[in-house]
């Protein structure tokens, strides 16, 4: 279906199209009527219907060309990642692994479900709507077991402990995310467990959840609730194309790198000022949305502490976990 001047973009921004990537779509047309043009001169008595089957094959061939600025993919490849539905993603596997147990959003989920089972399927929220001190006071208690905890010399500031949800972001995505999935709802003042995932955990475990969770936290779930940047980029639909880059060398400053060259509309959609360029700005978005409140909150990577004090700049990478390797398998190689 053709995109609009004036539709949404597809890469998901919010703007419109006219606005946003059709610079991009232009430069690969004029590319595909170059070779046309050049097919034509070579041929000027092809038919109508020879020029269009030219046309088609030219496309096709220039969609299925591996590309630098795409690490390698092909622009069909990219496309299948950016808009196809979490179910139907090609060149990637992604499993439900045997043990989850090392994922802090897995965890706090089964602290969450099991209060509501010892208590025929629901216990009190707070006046605020939120989870009990109670149950905050347990995941705080469990950050020790995490790999995270490496990098935690303060636990009081720490993303994975708080003394109640609003002081405790991992536990509060969690809460929202369980919400989100159809697992828990909030109903006059207590937190329920729906009866179907009653059965679905007493029959298969915390397992039973992982997939549903994870479609959420990429589909569903605001990946810019929890910070206060004022640029609205939506980082969600490049989350596949992030996390093979990421997977693939590990470093955060070549991530920043392979998505910009890949989307440079995103740059523009970031308004410079005089403390932050545009790259920068990207930077941080990515750092903080994607890496340290998406794949360490689930366990999938351990990111190198941030060295704010420090006037040169260091690389920063990540150590990717175990999880993250039995959860996504990769089947498609870079340039």
């Amino acid at each position: 279906m053709k995109v609009g001047r004036n539709d949404p973009c597809p890469c998901g921004s919010g703007k419109k199209y006219k606005q946003c990537c059709i610079n991009a779509t232009s430069k690969q047309h004029s590319d595909v009527f170059d070779d046309i043009a050049q097919t034509v001169a070579m041929n000027p008595n092809l038919t109508l219907e020879e020029l269009n089957l030219v046309a088609q094959q030219k496309m096709t061939e220039r969609n299925n060309r591996p590309s630098a600025d795409f690490c390698g993919l092909t622009p069909t490849q990219m496309a299948n990642w950016l808009y196809a539905p979490f179910s139907e993603l090609l060149g990637v596997n992604i499993s439900t692994p045997d043990d989850v147990s090392v994922s802090p959003v897995m965890r706090y989920l089964t602290l969450i479900i099991d209060e509501a089972m010892q208590q025929d399927g629901s216990f009190k929220a707070t006046s605020k709507g939120n989870l009990p001190a109670k149950l905050a006071k347990q995941a705080s208690d469990l950050l020790p077991e995490f790999a995270v905890n490496q990098n935690r010399t303060n636990i009081s500031i720490s993303e994975f402990a708080g003394i109640n949800e609003d002081k405790f972001n991992a536990l509060h995505y969690t809460r929202i995310l369980a919400e989100i999935s159809g697992i828990i709802y909030l109903r006059s003042g207590r937190f329920h467990i729906k009866k179907a995932a009653q059965k679905q955990y007493q029959n298969q475990g915390i397992q039973a959840f992982f997939k549903p969770m994870l479609k959420a936290a990429i589909t569903q779930y605001n990946w810019a609730y929890m910070d206060s940047f004022e640029h609205d980029v939506e980082l969600r639909t490049f989350w596949v194309f992030m996390l093979w880059r990421l997977q693939s060398h590990g470093s955060i400053d070549q991530l920043i790198d392979d998505v910009a060259k890949a989307f440079p509309d995103l740059l523009r959609q970031l308004t410079p000022d005089e403390h932050f360029s545009s790259i920068r700005l990207l930077s941080l978005l990515i750092e903080s949305r994607f890496i340290e409140r998406f794949l360490q909150f689930w366990g999938f990577v351990v990111a190198d502490p941030k060295r704010i004090f420090e006037k040169a700049h260091i690389p920063r990478k990540v150590s990717t976990q175990p999880l993250l390797r039995h959860t996504f398998h990769f089947t498609i190689k870079d340039l």
